[in-house]
């Protein structure tokens, strides 16, 4: 019967610790706490990325902006469908080196994720100055 319990403890712990990030996850307003969007994370080429495929918006806002300060070729485009998390990097239990961008101010940032008690963490860094939010499983 130990010998169960501990092959049962095991694999619960391998199993735990081998969560993945692809699919879908809810973002969360820092301000008021609020669902903002539902962001994809996929991987392609072992790379991971991330698009938004659905936001959250007042009835009488517009339900597809576009980004306005976005630079290059995503200025102008729609917000929904646009890919915002690019080139991470699988690196044990946490993805790296790649991009996150915020369509509300345009900028780019460095990005590292992982999950932890089954959410999202997202982290982006300028320089030495970082943010973190904690995005949910879209289904809860």
């Amino acid at each position: 019967m130990k010998i169960l319990l501990t092959l049962i403890f095991f694999s619960l712990s391998f199993f735990a610790s081998a969560q993945s990030i692809v699919g879908s996850w809810k973002t969360i307003d820092d301000n008021t706490g609020k669902p903002r969007s539902i962001v994809e994370i996929y991987e392609k080429d072992g790379d991971y990325y991330g698009k938004i495929v659905k936001l959250f918006r007042a009835p009488d806002e517009d339900q597809n902006p576009m980004c306005e300060e976005c630079k290059g070729k995503l200025k102008g485009k729609p917000i929904i469908g646009m890919e915002i998390i690019t080139g991470m990097e699988k690196d044990g239990d946490v993805f790296n080196d790649g991009e996150i961008l915020d369509p509300e101010n345009g900028k780019t940032y460095d990005c590292k994720l992982w999950i932890e008690d089954g959410n999202l963490k997202v982290r982006g860094y300028l320089l030495f100055f970082y943010r973190t939010q904690t995005w949910l499983p879209a289904d809860s």
